[in-house]
C-alpha cells in the first residue's frame, strides 16, 4: 500500500514543495529575531506543521480525492458551524476573532479549511450542472448562480463578521475563477463586474461625502477597514514603510541569513517576503518568485492532463486562490497592493493555512496520478 501511494506522488511538484518548505523555515527562523521571546519556537512549529501536512497528503492519496467529494457537505456545515462559534468563543487577536486557541498546540482558523471546502463543493455543482444541461438557457444559468450565491452566503457573512475581509475576497475570487473556466456565458461576468463597480461607487461615495452616515450604516469596524485600504493608496503606514525599507536594504545579494535590520509587524506571516528579501536580496527574491511561478505552472499542467472536468474545475479554484494570494502578499510588501492580512502560501507561518494547502496538494497529486492508471 505504501509503495502504491508513493507512486501517485508527482515528483517534480514534490521537489518544488520541499524547496518551498526550506525557504519557509529559513525565513521564519530569521523572522524570529523580530519577534518577542514567547514566539521563538515558530521554526520548530512550522516544521511540525509541514510534517503533519505530508501525512495529510498521504491520507488524501490513500482514500483518494473521492472521499472528500462524497463527504464535502458534511465539512461545509462543520466549518460553517465553527465559523459561527468563533464569533462567540474565538480568541481576539488584533481585534479579530478568526482563531480558536488550542492549549499546547496553537491556534486553529476554520476559514482556511472553508476555502478548499468551497472549491470542492462548487466544482461538484458546476460539473453536475453542465452534465445535466448541455446547452443551458439564461434562466437555468441564473438559477444555478443563485444556488452558488446561497452556498457562498453563509461562510462570507460569518467570515466578514470576524472580521476577515481578505478571506471573503478569496471565497468570491475562487467562485469567479471556477465559473469563468467552466465556460459560463460571459454576460454574467459583465453583469457581476458592473454590479461590483456600482456598489463600490455607492460605498466609497458615502465614505467620502458623509462619514457619519457611513459609520451609522456599516459600523466602526468596516470604516477602519476602508481607512486601512486608503492608507495603502497613500503609501503610508508603519508596517509598509519599514517593510519596504527592509527590502531595499537587501540590495542585490541581501544582508545574509538572520540579518533583518529593520523591525516591522507580522514578519512571520503577512510580511514574510520582506524578511526573505532583506536576507537574500534581489537575486534571492527572483529565485523565490521563479520557484513559485514554476510551481503554479506545474499545477496547470496537471489540470490540462486531467481526465474529468470536475478535476479541471477544482484545480482552477486551487490555482485561482494560490495565484491571488501570491500576488497579493508579495505586492502588498512593495506597496503595490493593499495590506489585507493575506499570507504567502507555503512560506508564511501558520498551521491551519499550511495544512489546508497540503490537503489541496494531496488532491492535485491524486488527480495527477489518474492519467497513469
Amino acid at each position: 500500500m505504501t509503495k502504491s501511494i508513493f507512486k501517485k506522488i508527482n515528483i517534480p511538484l514534490f521537489i518544488l514543495i520541499f524547496l518551498l518548505e526550506i525557504i519557509s523555515l529559513i525565513s521564519i527562523k530569521s523572522a524570529e529575531k523580530l519577534l518577542p521571546s514567547y514566539m521563538q519556537d515558530l521554526f520548530w512549529k512550522q516544521l511540525i506543521w509541514y510534517t503533519i501536512g505530508y501525512l495529510f497528503i498521504i491520507f488524501v492519496l490513500h482514500f483518494k480525492s473521492q472521499f472528500l467529494y462524497k463527504n464535502i457537505w458534511f465539512f461545509y456545515w462543520l466549518f460553517n458551524g465553527l465559523l459561527f462559534l468563533l464569533l462567540l468563543f474565538g480568541t481576539p487577536i488584533n481585534d479579530a476573532k478568526c482563531w480558536f486557541t488550542i492549549p499546547g498546540i496553537g491556534s486553529f482558523q476554520p476559514s482556511e479549511f472553508m476555502k478548499i471546502t468551497l472549491i470542492i463543493i462548487e466544482g461538484t455543482m458546476i460539473q453536475k450542472f453542465f452534465s445535466d444541461h448541455q446547452n443551458p438557457t439564461w434562466k437555468q444559468e441564473l438559477l444555478f448562480l443563485c444556488k452558488i450565491g446561497l452556498v457562498l452566503l453563509f461562510p462570507c457573512f460569518l467570515t466578514f463578521l470576524e472580521p476577515d475581509t481578505g478571506v471573503v475576497l478569496i471565497y468570491l475570487l475562487i467562485t469567479f475563477v471556477m465559473l469563468f473556466i467552466s465556460g459560463f456565458h460571459y454576460r454574467w461576468f459583465l453583469i457581476i463586474i458592473l454590479l461590483i463597480v456600482f456598489f463600490l461607487s455607492i460605498l466609497l461615495g458615502i465614505y467620502f461625502l458623509n462619514q457619519n452616515l457611513f459609520l451609522n450604516l456599516f459600523g466602526t469596524s468596516f470604516f477602519l477597514r476602508i481607512d486601512r485600504l486608503l492608507d495603502w493608496s497613500q503609501k503610508s503606514g508603519f508596517q509598509l514603510e519599514n517593510g519596504m525599507m527592509s527590502i531595499g536594504s537587501g540590495g542585490l545579494f541581501g544582508n545574509g541569513f538572520l540579518k533583518t535590520p529593520i523591525y516591522f509587524p507580522e514578519p512571520q506571516t503577512d510580511f514574510i517576503f520582506a524578511v526573505y528579501a532583506s536576507n537574500f536580496g534581489f537575486i534571492g527574491s527572483i529565485f523565490l518568485i521563479g520557484l513559485i511561478t514554476y510551481f503554479d505552472y506545474s499545477i496547470i499542467k496537471v489540470a490540462l492532463n486531467a481526465k474529468e472536468m470536475i478535476h479541471k474545475y477544482i484545480i482552477s479554484g486551487i490555482l485561482g486562490m494560490l495565484i491571488y494570494q501570491q500576488v497579493q502578499n508579495i505586492g502588498m510588501t512593495f506597496g503595490l497592493m493593499p495590506i489585507t492580512g493575506i499570507t504567502l502560501p507555503f512560506i508564511s507561518y501558520g498551521g491551519s493555512s499550511l495544512l489546508s494547502y497540503m490537503i489541496m496538494l494531496g488532491i492535485v497529486f491524486s488527480i495527477s496520478s489518474e492519467r497513469y492508471h
